[in-house]
């Protein structure tokens, strides 16, 4: 299958069979997916929390607009981002860099630098805003691999993000949540959007050219 059958094929699902579950092997390739996201000048500032266990998921669903696809998908699929950069956080991951290349630390100095000097005077929301849009490109990829495993999914925003982070603790590694996805298998009985045709506006619509 090609990627653009794949995309073909996924669609947001509304109803999940709680009796159907996931391997561990096919949800570590949606992970891994996610963990390959590019990102901005390689920091991977957030985090991805998955969770399987049925009695976190219903506490998480207390926050969540579908709660039903909350509790019965396979897994969920919570997206975390970094509540600001801070210069251990940027050094941690360029020490890492450094490390697995081979490198003396401090070889990107003048890099790293730069960044703190953009980032750490910023106001914590702007910092938020900017490692939060980081995460929709992991997000998306790891749409794309469940779609070419035929595993079906739904990308949500709509939850109480203090919920979220309250039930998993986020605050005391310095994250907040942005998006969830769930992973499972539709119930083809009650999942009313799976019949329904897809629709994009078209390419002369969607694409401007100069």
């Amino acid at each position: 299958m090609s990627l653009i059958e794949d995309l073909q094929w996924r669609h947001a699902v509304k109803a999940y069979d709680p009796s159907k579950k996931v391997s561990r092997e096919d949800i570590d390739k949606i992970i891994e997916a996610a963990r390959l996201a590019p990102t901005s000048s390689g920091l991977q500032p957030f985090r991805l929390i998955v969770v399987e266990d049925q009695q976190i998921k219903n506490r998480l669903s207390e926050g969540a607009l579908n709660p039903d696809c909350m509790r019965d998908c396979s897994h969920v699929l919570i997206f975390a981002a970094w509540d600001r950069y801070t210069a251990e956080r940027i050094d941690r991951m360029y020490d890492l860099t450094t490390d697995e290349r081979g490198l003396p630390r401090g070889r990107f100095a003048s890099y790293t630098d730069k960044l703190k000097s953009i980032y750490l005077d910023q106001p914590a929301e702007v910092n938020f805003a900017h490692t939060a849009r980081q995460t929709y490109i992991a997000l998306g990829l790891a749409l794309a691999q469940a779609a070419e495993l035929r595993i079906d999914t739904t990308p949500a925003e709509g939850f109480d993000n203090a919920v979220i982070d309250s039930v998993l603790e986020l605050e005391k590694h310095s994250l907040k949540s942005v998006s969830l996805m769930y992973v499972g298998y539709a119930d083809q009985s009650t999942d009313w959007l799976a019949s329904m045709k897809k629709v994009r506006v078209s390419t002369q619509d969607f694409v401007m050219e100069f």
